[in-house]
């Protein structure tokens, strides 16, 4: 799964189109990937960069600046495929599309966005996710889409009357792109809870909702919601405009089949193999979340879990935190303008490379240092707005190892709290695997993470691409879904040869992180405190 060795072969499949593009707007740059449609190989990547904003104490982005970075992320991957194979693409075989999951994206029957993008980020639908969550008798996080319509709906927002569908930014995008409003199960299960049974939105949960609310909405929910597919059902074909809008140049040529476009959850256990029982994966990003595909339900709700699904529709638990490495990138941005003010100038991935080598030389619990990377708010911890905090006492020992060391363990710290609620339910795993950009650098994220979950934790070669290169790869599955289920497909036919390093806990590590964890918890009463002073 790494480059494709004959150029030749790769650029006859780019030709003849036996090839899959996976796109995902993920929370800090949006990434295109190409792949061999039958090896899954990386043929040129593409992406482009972008930040969600808080305008008016909501985070959000601009959907103009989500067209813009989708054309200037295929743009660069177009340039990425000439430059090492000698063509332009003017077709594909497939195409799919990811995004980050939940939120808000209200429209109405003209296709307008009634309020702006509310991201996943916001943690302002408490009151909505509590009632709902007593309904349901089922826990509803404050991100998910059914939260947001909710709360909108409590506070009286005057754009309510006149929601015509919600989507996903995921299905957004695929709507622009083929015309179709349809969303697959595992963006799906973000936005309403999913009958584990049908596969489908869970028809007790609807009825009950249309109860609740009465005449306060224009339609039954459902009507409301996007259509429900699984992984390996045809989700329509890029329109004439849609392939003006990815392509403006005009060399894109329509009638490319997609799969069900899915959420950032979906694809990264599509990128890890992490679809059947007993497996599981962290994805590490501006967020973090955790994902174990379950064997049998949970015995009982619990706020720290959600319950979502595989692409193919099976049960999930997922640990989600909305803080990731956010604040870590900033901490490194800092070091990298220090090594420029000293003469000696970095590249992010040199400044991260030096910054998580010294961490290795750190202290196993951090030296009594403690990191807070709570930029927004973070549910599991019980904070409704983040400060981030870089803590320590008189007597921990600060060094360059052991803060590196105390952020890294800060990323996972509020994933950890949660994995142990899944741990007391005798959730059985067998290993989880690890990607995003935090373990491009090799071995170091991953020992952390290790220590952390005390689990063994693998990183595939793909680790770094994710996403992109998961839908891609469900893109790719289109044509094979009549013959084998997505485990089977992932096993037999993408990871059978893949490049997979397993890192198992150092017991130093593992004893580290618990006391890190203990102060952790003891110290999140300074986070509360700051929040309300600061």
């Amino acid at each position: 799964m790494s480059a494709v060795g004959s150029a030749g072969t790769a650029r006859a499949a780019i030709l003849a189109g036996r090839t899959a593009l996976g796109i995902e707007l993920g929370s800090t740059r949006i990434k295109a990937c190409l792949i061999d449609r039958d090896t899954a190989e990386v043929l040129a990547v593409g992406g482009h960069a972008w930040e969600n904003a808080f305008v008016d104490r909501v985070w959000t982005y601009s959907l103009d600046d989500a067209r813009s970075g989708l054309q200037a992320a295929y743009a660069a991957l177009v340039a990425d495929v000439e430059a090492r194979h000698g063509v332009r693409p003017t077709t594909f075989g497939a195409i799919g599309v990811s995004a980050m999951m939940h939120g808000y994206l209200a429209f109405d029957d003209a296709g307008e966005l009634l309020v702006p993008f509310r991201t996943w980020r916001n943690t302002t639908t408490g009151a909505a996710s509590a009632e709902l969550s007593d309904l349901f008798g089922a826990t509803i996080p404050l991100r998910w889409s059914i939260a947001h319509l909710h709360q909108a709906v409590l506070d009286g927002e005057e754009h309510v009357p006149r929601v015509s569908f919600l989507t996903t930014l995921a299905g957004y995008v695929h709507g622009q792109l083929t015309g179709r409003t349809a969303i697959g199960v595992g963006d799906a299960s973000g936005m309403f809870p999913i009958d584990a049974a049908t596969r489908a939105y869970d028809e007790r949960m609807l009825r009950a909702y249309d109860r609740l609310v009465g005449d306060r909405l224009p339609a039954p929910i459902v009507e409301l919601l996007p259509e429900v597919l699984l992984a390996g059902q045809d989700a329509g074909a890029l329109t004439a405009a849609g392939a003006a809008l990815l392509d403006p140049s005009g060399a894109l040529q329509p009638g490319v089949p997609f799969c069900p476009p899915e959420g950032d959850a979906g694809t990264g256990m599509v990128a890890t193999n992490s679809v059947a029982p007993r497996t599981g994966n962290v994805s590490a990003g501006t967020s973090i979340f955790a994902m174990v595909v379950l064997e049998s339900p949970l015995a009982r709700v619990h706020d720290e879990l959600d319950l979502v699904t595989t692409p193919a529709g099976d049960p999930v638990a997922m640990v989600h935190c909305n803080n990731g490495a956010s604040e870590l990138a900033a901490w490194a941005g800092m070091f990298g303008q220090f090594a420029a003010a000293a003469g000696a100038p970095l590249d992010g991935d040199g400044v991260f490379d030096i910054l998580f080598a010294a961490a290795l030389d750190g202290d196993a619990d951090a030296g009594g240092l403690l990191a807070y990377n709570h930029l927004a708010g973070e549910p599991i911890a019980g904070l409704a707005e983040g400060r981030p905090l870089f803590v320590r006492t008189p007597d921990s020992r600060l060094t360059l190892a052991n803060f590196v060391r105390s952020q890294l363990y800060g990323v996972f710290a509020t994933l950890s709290l949660g994995m142990r609620v899944l741990a007391a339910e005798d959730v059985a795993l067998e290993k989880m695997y690890a990607h995003g950009g935090l373990f491009r650098t090799a071995g170091v994220a991953q020992r952390m993470l290790a220590g952390a979950l005390a689990a063994p934790v693998a990183v595939a070669a793909t680790a770094s691409e994710g996403g992109a290169w998961g839908v891609a790869v469900l893109a790719a599955y289109l044509d094979s879904a009549g013959e084998l289920d997505l485990s089977d497909y992932l096993t037999q036919r993408v990871f059978a040869t893949a490049e997979i390093a397993v890192v198992d806990p150092d017991p130093a590590d593992v004893a580290g992180f618990a006391g890190y964890l203990d102060r952790y918890r003891a110290g999140l009463a300074v986070e509360r405190a700051a929040v309300v002073a600061l």
